[in-house]
């Protein structure tokens, strides 16, 4: 079916409001609410520039709360930020810090809450969103700590949230949580780390850095959080302070273009891309943005904002010169993976690409999903498509694209009871959200409930009278149903659309197929073997083409893909 196939969707939410602020610091009079002592060393060591006392503060609250700030010295009252974010971005000189007594319980799970954005420019959202990304992204790549995934966290973007209720929402055990504010070339950055389950800060520090340190603090933060959960590293897990990049300024780029990926509209998509491209000028071996542009490129088709042919190759040569410059790079092997499915039909060496990229990264949940949705559906293994499915939403069960997905893989497996059930809760927990609405009137006509396939594709139509998912979902139904005529209208709008885009010839194939019109359904269907439609690879197994599945022109065209019967 046409699910977006990443699996890593980032929600981002609105930005939090401003807070009037009472004079205080450079940032604005709620800093993190500690007690600063005037030493606290152990004899013998050099004290921090400050100190902090949680004595009587092991409960986190949210980070409104105002201060005031003694003349000469520092703030008493500073408010005690929520949950410990980490992404951070720059490390710091002169920075609040705390160890926690090493007598913490042992630590398995944390969340990297998204960063507020103190600068009061949205144009920055993509340092406090990025950073947080890219800290939990390091962090996942300890196998023996369970990271909440981007994709579950931002829903916390811009509210006050309790380290407490954020950790029982989540299941983790930690919370991190931070504020980052730019002037000019200046960073300020402060963060938190947690132990809910102790109801203490373990740690927590001020970073006042220059835009060119944001790389080597962010390596830096990613190091001393694990040391604070007492994390006792192996060489492979050292990556978390892998250097992908020397260089400042791409590092920077590379946030925005994944700040405007997650976006997934038309042009956040070619912003991404040219983000992505402008990082890898000055660095021309940044192998994780060479993988970001192969990602951008092979989910194009899909919306479609782009043709196959268009993408696909260009995907296939950022997958290439990734794995050149870094062959441990999992998200390289997920994206050749991909294209390997899409634009060669190579399926062999696809399912080797994408069990690469797993054993690289165990924990990628992307790798798993693409694994099940682009190479193990398309060669008819549902039930392992199915567990491995299920295994990604183990790593992030919020990501709505694939709760959605889930009843897809359902379907796929023959439990179609299961599948509209899921389907409808996925759709009724987020009616605008685009996929779970497709895949909900996808299954509709799956289990032939086609009056409510019309009406739920018909109100989305109002709207988007050029959604080709929605279009095939109507003209489907339409043809199933007996209304012919309207079935033509919509073949007639799929015209009138290739007319300035790119049109998805299998969608009018199954419109034709539900038709009755074979000859003219098999017409498109050649075009989508030349054409590399993305969403025939699921020809093997999509109920949709159930209608022309029992003609021989049909396994030819399995054959054609490389397909087994």
């Amino acid at each position: 079916m046409f699910c977006l196939d990443d699996g890593a969707e980032l929600l981002y939410g609105p930005a939090r409001s401003d807070r009037s602020a009472s004079a205080g610091g450079q940032f604005g009079d709620d800093e993190p609410a500690t007690a600063i002592l005037h030493s606290t060393a152990a004899q013998g060591e050099a004290p921090t520039r400050a100190q902090i006392d949680t004595t009587d503060r092991t409960s986190v609250s949210h980070p409104g709360a105002e201060t005031t700030k003694k003349a000469g010295g520092f703030d008493k009252r500073l408010l005690l930020a929520p949950i410990v974010l980490a992404a951070i971005v720059l490390g710091g000189f002169g920075a609040y810090r705390y160890l926690a007594p090493s007598n913490t319980g042992q630590i398995d799970s944390i969340a990297v809450l998204p960063f507020e954005n103190r600068s009061g420019s949205a144009d920055t959202d993509y340092l406090s969103d990025g950073l947080a990304d890219s800290l939990i992204y390091r962090l996942s790549q300890l196998p023996n700590l369970k990271v909440s995934p981007t994709s579950s966290v931002m829903r916390y973007k811009g509210m006050a949230s309790d380290a407490a209720k954020v950790a029982n929402e989540l299941g983790v055990d930690a919370v991190m949580t931070g504020r980052l504010s730019q002037i000019g070339d200046n960073l300020n950055i402060s963060v938190q780390l947690i132990d809910v389950k102790a109801g203490k800060v373990l740690w927590a520090e001020q970073y006042d850095r220059k835009m060119a340190d944001l790389l080597a603090t962010q390596r830096e933060i990613a190091t001393t959080i694990t040391q604070k959960l007492q994390l006792k590293l192996t060489g492979d897990e050292r990556g978390i302070a892998k250097k992908y990049t020397e260089s400042s300024e791409a590092y920077q780029l590379y946030l925005k273009g994944r700040y405007h990926f997650a976006r997934r509209n038309r042009d956040d998509f070619n912003k991404a891309i040219e983000s992505f491209e402008q990082a890898i000028k000055l660095d021309p071996n940044f192998a994780l943005a060479y993988a970001r542009i192969a990602e951008a490129y092979n989910q194009m088709p899909n919306y479609p904002y782009a043709s196959p042919m268009e993408a696909f190759p260009k995907a296939k040569a950022a997958a290439e010169r990734a794995i050149a410059l870094d062959p441990t790079l999992s998200e390289a092997h997920t994206a050749m993976g991909n294209t390997l499915t899409s634009l060669d039909r190579n399926w062999p060496e696809a399912e080797r690409e994408f069990k690469r990229a797993l054993e690289l990264d165990p924990n990628s949940a992307t790798a798993h999903y693409r694994y099940a949705s682009e190479y193990l559906i398309s060669v008819g293994r549902t039930k392992e498509a199915l567990a491995e499915v299920e295994r990604a939403l183990e790593l992030e069960p919020l990501d709505p694209n694939m709760v959605a997905n889930l009843g897809r893989h359902y379907l796929y497996d023959g439990q179609r009871d299961r599948a509209l059930t899921q389907a409808r809760r996925a759709y009724e927990a987020d009616p605008t959200f685009v996929i779970a609405r497709l895949l909900y009137g996808m299954t509709l006509n799956a289990v032939s409930q086609y009056a409510e396939a019309i009406a739920l594709s018909e109100n989305a139509l109002k709207d988007d009278p050029n959604n080709q998912q929605m279009l095939m979902v109507a003209g489907y139904a339409y043809g199933r149903s007996g209304r012919r005529a309207d079935a033509e209208s919509v073949i007639e709008k799929f015209r009138e659309i290739s007319k300035t885009q790119y049109v998805i010839p299998s969608f009018v194939a199954v419109v034709f197929g539900a038709m009755g019109e074979k000859d003219r359904a098999f017409a498109e269907l050649d075009k989508s073997i030349e054409q590399r439609d993305s969403w025939f690879r699921w020809a093997k197994v999509e109920p949709l083409f159930d209608p022309l599945r029992d003609d021989p022109r049909y396994k030819d065209l399995l054959k054609r893909m490389g397909l087994p019967e």
